[in-house]
């Protein structure tokens, strides 16, 4: 393929600490989110419940992620992947997996303060890739499919942990404390914020970020789905509300990628360029 062509003094073993690196951590990393859904202990069943706790199949997200993930280790031994997974990311990537390893860890053994941290760090490093590879031109479908969309997808859901992990940390325990007006005014405050950084994902160009609405508008709906309204009514009404105003934005998004994806064959019929001639295209987001 085209995408996979070889380009001058460009090998596969260039940088082959990193890339084995790349690879490795990928693995790792999904064989911890693997063992956490399989192991005896079922944590994403048995951990601490909050009033921001999410239904545990949202947690299926992360296998999804991986498997992208996997799909961008094989890419850098491109020429085009090398230029943007190694030469632009570089160690950012294994970075990223130590981190989201030592979240699986820390959670795992129900240490939620030190999840926390690792989840802030590890988010810190997601938007850092996001952004490099949201500066980088888009020239054809491998550069979706294997850098915009995985890296879209870990930017918000690794976001939306943030503010679960928080409540796991510093919260009350839904299932022996009743809900109370702090509690209430931090639900809030955090979905507010979830909705102004999904607003901002669907306006951060003409098209949006589609995948990143999306998991936000992932998290929401599975928090809706877990506030039942005997916890608490007002939890739970507000949870659907912020689930229904993400599908706003994810419309938006789609609505916009509908409109830029007709506008480039409008272009290419117009100008006559080839349907392969997408220089410059975002499909799922970006600038």
């Amino acid at each position: 393929m085209e995408f996979f062509r070889r380009r001058p003094n460009n090998s596969w073993a260039d940088h082959l600490l990193l890339k084995m690196a790349n690879i490795v951590g990928a693995l790792f990393v999904m064989g911890a989110n693997g063992y956490t859904v399989i192991s005896p202990l079922d944590v994403y069943y048995s951990g601490k419940e909050t009033y921001f706790t999410p239904a545990p199949w949202a947690y299926f997200l992360w296998p999804v992620i991986h498997l992208l993930v996997l799909g961008t280790c094989t890419y850098q031994f491109s020429g085009r992947g090398k230029e943007l997974i190694i030469d632009i990311i570089g160690w950012n990537l294994p970075l990223l997996d130590f981190l989201n390893a030592m979240y699986i860890y820390s959670w795992t053994n129900q240490e939620y303060k030190y999840a926390f941290v690792f989840i802030v760090f590890t988010c810190s490093v997601a938007s850092k890739i996001y952004r490099l590879v949201k500066l980088s031109t888009v020239r054809n479908i491998c550069d979706e499919l294997f850098l915009h969309l995985p890296f879209s997808l870990y930017h918000g859901w690794t976001t939306c942990l943030i503010f679960t992990t928080a409540f796991a940390a510093f919260g009350v325990d839904a299932e022996i404390e009743p809900v109370r007006i702090w509690t209430k005014v931090f639900v809030f405050l955090s979905l507010f914020t979830l909705q102004t950084i999904a607003s901002v994902y669907a306006h951060a160009s003409v098209e949006g970020d589609l995948p990143a609405c999306l998991a936000v508008s992932w998290f929401l709906w599975a928090e809706f789905v877990n506030q039942s309204p005997e916890k608490s009514p007002f939890v739970h009404w507000c949870a659907l509300g912020a689930a229904i105003l993400s599908l706003c934005w994810l419309m938006r998004s789609a609505i916009g990628l509908e409109l830029k994806i007709r506008n480039r064959n409008a272009n290419n019929v117009r100008f006559g360029f080839s349907g392969n001639d997408n220089e410059g295209s975002r499909l799922l987001g970006g600038h």
